[in-house]
């Protein structure tokens, strides 16, 4: 059993459709379907979520978002003309009814989650499975957060009774559900996830009915190796565990939604990216562990740039019983989030955000030394954090000198090195404008050259 997600790219027009339902009858298996609002066609357009939130916002102002809305009813007719299913769904009554409910004052997140909602109507129609509303089935607490058991058992149980289904993406209901769908009740309790919402919507439904597989289809064939717009035509990573994505993801690696992951996991049920315009393309499996070996010895390269370093020295810091606490307490009274923090005997360098510290920099540093009196207190700015990930850097012995021969060669100067306890992954520390450069100099002594 499959359960199978399609992206905003891979639903933006009838077209697309077409290739999403040869898809999901090409295989039996893949019986429920989520789906994400319309997303853009090409250069110059724009997504149908997008222009929601635009609709309402201009309700707000004063302004009619007639013209806006229409925009809007003129893709999803285009679609249900073009699959030949305007008999199945009445886009122009289901529009009548978002219309009245935004004039009423509908929330953002209603209006929103119109895109979800009516893709799936659409899509239900022209693969002849049943169309369940997530306001059915995904559930929200009170206070707004996710409620993760009550989805589960919800979801459990309506699926249950059908064998093929399409569920929408991104949105759900904040308490207990009115018997009639329309009711005010229930619009003024739509709750949407943020965004990326669909993944997430995609990783419940395949962890309530238990899936063999999660099938996460968008417009690239997996997860590249490196970020394209560094590394021309990077390699595909065919494999990777969940632990290996959390490192890329957390480093700014641009993959899937991270809360996407936990449902599936706690299941053991295997997550696989693929390519809506090249289904033949095995994609990328996420997967909890695997005996395969990684192609290369690292599986990917992600970075963030922009961050200062506070390099603080102390003789007999080491010593010093809650030393590291008390420095980290700056921090924390400030609250400015602490993205790393290598040490020494008697150093200690702590890694922020450089648009989040500046601000409060001298405050900081006065509580610094009021709280642990450092000997010397440095402050660097311009810098940038690579992480060099893979399972396979465990069983290699020099990775960390092939990283430092790498740079070395291109004549990038390592401000910091730092590998974790798990010896998954590598973190190193250069100046902001070598960023690039490097993570180049280390996809090609990993993967184009593979020393």
């Amino acid at each position: 059993m499959k359960v199978v997600k399609f992206g905003g790219s891979s639903l933006a027009d009838a077209a697309s459709f077409r290739k999403v339902i040869d898809i999901v009858h090409a295989d039996k298996n893949r019986r429920y379907v989520v789906d994400s609002a319309p997303g853009k066609r090409g250069d110059g357009d724009e997504k149908v979520t997008d222009l929601l939130y635009r609709c309402k916002r201009e309700t707000e102002e004063g302004q009619d978002c007639a013209s806006t809305l229409a925009f809007v009813r003129a893709r999803f007719e285009e679609i249900a003309n073009g699959l030949d299913i305007a008999d199945k769904v009445q886009v122009a009554d289901e529009f009548a009814v978002i219309e009245k409910n935004i004039k009423a004052g509908a929330s953002a997140d209603y209006v929103a989650s119109r895109g979800e909602y009516l893709n799936g109507k659409l899509l239900a129609a022209a693969l002849g499975f049943e169309f369940i509303d997530a306001a059915e089935v995904v559930r929200f607490h009170e206070d707004g957060t996710f409620d993760q058991e009550t989805t589960n058992v919800l979801t459990s149980m309506r699926l249950e009774q059908t064998e093929y289904a399409v569920i929408p993406g991104f949105y759900g209901l904040i308490g207990t559900r009115d018997d009639d769908a329309d009711t005010a009740g229930d619009i003024a309790r739509i709750k949407t996830f943020s965004r990326g919402g669909s993944d997430i919507t995609g990783s419940i439904v395949a962890r309530a009915v238990g899936a063999d597989a999660y099938e996460n289809w968008t417009d690239v064939s997996g997860f590249m190796v490196a970020d394209p717009r560094i590394i021309e035509d990077p390699a595909r990573i065919e494999t990777i565990t969940y632990l290996e994505l959390r490192e890329l993801a957390y480093m700014g690696a641009s993959v899937l939604h991270e809360d996407a992951i936990f449902p599936v996991r706690k299941q053991g049920i295997p997550i696989n990216i693929r390519n809506t315009n090249d289904p033949d393309d095995e994609g990328t499996w996420i997967v909890e562990s695997t005996a395969k070996k990684s192609r290369y010895v690292i599986t990917g390269i992600a970075g963030k740039k922009d961050f200062c370093s506070i390099n603080i020295e102390k003789d007999m810091m080491n010593s010093e019983i809650g030393f590291i606490r008390r420095v980290l307490q700056a921090f924390e009274d400030q609250e400015i989030s602490v993205e790393h923090v290598p040490s020494g005997i008697d150093t200690l360098t702590v890694f922020v955000h450089q648009d989040e510290f500046i601000a409060k920099e001298q405050a900081i540093v006065s509580e610094i030394h009021r709280l642990a009196a450092p000997d010397l207190l440095e402050i660097e700015s311009d810098l940038a954090l690579i992480a060099v990930v893979g399972r396979g850097m465990k069983s290699t012995r020099g990775t960390a000198g092939r990283i430092f021969s790498a740079l070395a060669h291109a004549a990038v100067n390592v401000r910091m090195i730092d590998q974790g306890s798990s010896e998954l992954n590598i973190i190193i520390g250069v100046e902001t404008r070598d960023f690039e450069k490097a993570i180049r100099a280390i996809y090609d002594i990993f993967v184009t050259t593979q020393i």
